[in-house]
């Protein structure tokens, strides 16, 4: 296969697959995945969680070893492989991340402060998320559980406990 014919979101198709089942096998989530080209260089960067702990040395190792020869079958020129934590101060980026990091506190950030929400910045724990009710949250401040639609959030960053 030439890099002219290379289409990155069929491969990327080929290769989730085969991520989730190998971080399912070490009871890991991958969080995000990314193919990007920077500085005349590809990297597949693969973030990777654990519900109960955290990730280590060898839980990228692992998935590191795991994935080798799959990856160069898929992958049709040279990448670097990164395989990390997402950090523990990390800025969610997908609706899924809300889910697997229910019970987390986070600074929330919306687009516009509404009538029920003056301050733009609010201090949360994440509750849950849902596609009808959006974020469900209970404020640091008040303890009172509420909610916003996914259209205002202009940001939801872990807050390192």
């Amino acid at each position: 296969m030439k890099h002219s014919q290379f289409n990155k979101k069929e491969m990327m198709q080929k290769l989730m697959p085969v991520i989730e089942h190998t971080c399912v096998k070490y009871n890991l989530i991958p969080i995000e995945v990314s193919f990007t080209k920077e500085n005349g260089r590809w990297f597949l960067r693969i973030f990777i969680h654990r519900n109960n702990g955290s990730i280590g040395h060898e839980d990228c190792e692992n998935i590191t070893r795991s994935l080798g020869d799959f990856l160069d079958e898929l992958i049709p020129m040279n990448y670097f492989l990164e395989i990390s934590s997402p950090g523990l101060d990390r800025k969610l980026k997908s609706t899924k991340e809300y889910i697997i990091f229910k019970g987390k506190k986070a600074t929330l950030k919306l687009k516009k402060p509404t009538e029920e929400f003056p301050e733009k910045t609010i201090e949360i724990k994440i509750v849950d998320y849902n596609n009808l009710d959006g974020l469900i949250f209970e404020s640091l401040k008040d303890h009172k559980q509420q909610k916003i639609n996914e259209e205002n959030i202009a940001s939801v960053q872990l807050i390192v406990e």
